[in-house]
This record gives C-alpha cells, sequence and structure tokens, in this order.
C-alpha cells in the first residue's frame, strides 16, 4: 500500500482524549492529528518520538492531519487502524497471502448475521469471511492482541464460528504492523474473554493468519506469516 501524498514529520508531544495526539512539525508549527487507534497504545507510545502524519484536505474535518506511524527503537510502527484494511483487501484480491489465494470475487464491509465483516472472498467452491484487526502490541518477541479489552472484537469471534458452522470458510486476518516480533498470541492478561473466544474460535475450525508488515514513509507491505500460540 503506497501513500497517496508524501507524509508530513515531527516529533509526538503527547496523546491524549484517545483520539487527538499533538505533534511538533519540523517547522516548529504545533498541529494537532486524529490519532485512529481507540486501544492504549502500549508498547508503541513515546513522547519526543519521531511521527509521520498525513495531510487531509477535506474541509469538515477538525483536524487537519492523520497519524500514521511512530518510531520506536528504531523501527517504525503502523497505529493507523484503517490501513490493515486496504491492505488485506488489496492482498486477498491480488492473491499475496498464500492460504488466501485463488478468490475471484473480494469485497468489503460484508455483513453476516448483526455483524459485518472487513473482506468477504468467494470463488465458485467456497465463501471466506476475513475479519481484518491491527496489532501494534508488543511483549518480549511477541505480538500480542487486543491491547484494551474488546466486547467487539469478542462478537466477531463468535459470530466466525457461526460463519463456520453454515459450512463456509472463517478467517481472523492480524495485520502486525511492526517487524520486530516473530510469533502471534493473543493478550491473556489484559482480556482473558478474548483469548479464551478466540481459542474457542480456532477449535471450532476458525483459521488464524498473523502476518508482519513493514511500514515505512513511503508505503506498508506485508511481508510474511507468522506462527501463533494460543
Amino acid at each position: 500500500m503506497n501513500f497517496n501524498k508524501p507524509l508530513i514529520h515531527g516529533t509526538l508531544i503527547k496523546r491524549y482524549k484517545r483520539f487527538l495526539a499533538d505533534v511538533k512539525l519540523d517547522s516548529g508549527e504545533i498541529i494537532t492529528a486524529h490519532c485512529t487507534n481507540s486501544g492504549t497504545m502500549r508498547s508503541c507510545l513515546e513522547d519526543n518520538a519521531e511521527v509521520y502524519l498525513t495531510p487531509v484536505d477535506d474541509p469538515k474535518r477538525k483536524t487537519k492531519f492523520t497519524w500514521e506511524m511512530i518510531k520506536i527503537n528504531g523501527d517504525w510502527v503502523g497505529i493507523n487502524t484503517g490501513n490493515p484494511n486496504k491492505l488485506a483487501f488489496d492482498a486477498v484480491k491480488n492473491g499475496e497471502i498464500e492460504k488466501l489465494k485463488g478468490y475471484t470475487e473480494v469485497k468489503r464491509e460484508v455483513k453476516f448475521e448483526d455483524s459485518r465483516f472487513d473482506v468477504m472472498a468467494q470463488n465458485e467452491h467456497e465463501a471466506c469471511f476475513i475479519e481484518v484487526k491491527n496489532v501494534t502490541l508488543k511483549e518480549g518477541n511477541y505480538a500480542r492482541f487486543p491491547d484494551a479489552v474488546t466486547t467487539r472484537g469478542k462478537k466477531h469471534l463468535e459470530t466466525l464460528i457461526r460463519v463456520k458452522e453454515q459450512g463456509m470458510r472463517a478467517v481472523m486476518l492480524y495485520i502486525i504492523q511492526r517487524m520486530d516480533v516473530d510469533t502471534f498470541a493473543p493478550a491473556k492478561e489484559i482480556d482473558p474473554e478474548y483469548a479464551k473466544t478466540l481459542k474457542k474460535a480456532h477449535e471450532k475450525g476458525v483459521e488464524i493468519i498473523p502476518v508482519l508488515a513493514e511500514v515505512t514513509p513511503g508505503k506498508i507491505e506485508l511481508v510474511k506469516e507468522i506462527p501463533f500460540e494460543l
């Protein structure tokens, strides 16, 4: 995924009210950027760290920048939660994820029962519902999800189980927007119910696919699938 516009460089002053971040641009100007990530952002939040922002032209937006990434320990971490959905859609459509190749029709935001899944792919043989989650939390060499309790995420897992029970393919796709990890696992200490439901979903046939994404100021690129532990 290439960024449509050149990103704007600055340093983080602080993040507050979940959806706002004050940033000092290289020009010296201090601006407020929109933060799409509603989680705690543990392990990817550091005052005075380098950041990159996307300028926004929408006159209806109060904030004129969207926060895209932050540099932590020398590596860029992508924190825009909207980007994984775009990455996943393009990757499935173009056959870039080995386990999700072979689909002739790929759609975004498809409803199933009372849930809406990020991607639905199908061919003449099967339909596949895919839920996409953005992962930024790092503990040791592990990428973990979630970084805050998510009842919505638990609901998606329960609906994926029902997708599988109705004879369709159900996939939980974790897009990990950092390269300094090598294994995925649920954050049991943060949200034990989510971790328990993920294990149940896997036992019921829901597939788990964690994929590393390399984040740079020019683009975000899916690199490889990594193993997971439940």
